[in-house]
């Protein structure tokens, strides 16, 4: 398995009052999933399988629609490289 990082941030088409609610049980998906993932304050960065973390975006979808969202904006970041790529060696020396 080649470990790729997906950075997913979506904008479901909800009241304000709503928008984070269906925020948390798109990230509360992502958990489920067992894949590593690290929230942001704009986007959720995820760790894993390609195959699984673009599973994981279109799912993420669904799940807003189910929650009330006539409509979904996703914005989609995609780190891959053949050898594999991981969260820790890019962001490692900032953190303590």
């Amino acid at each position: 398995m080649v470990v790729a990082n997906v950075s997913l941030q979506v904008l479901p088409v909800v009241g304000e009052e709503e928008l984070y609610g269906v925020v948390d049980k798109v990230i509360e998906y992502i958990d489920s999933t067992g894949v590593k993932y690290e929230v942001g304050a704009m986007e959720t960065t995820m760790e894993g399988d390609i195959d699984k973390l673009l599973d994981i975006v279109k799912i993420a979808q669904q799940i807003c629609v189910d929650n009330g969202a006539v409509r979904v904006v996703s914005v989609v970041k995609i780190d891959y490289k053949p050898e594999g790529v991981t969260m820790e060696e890019k962001v490692g020396k900032y953190r303590g």
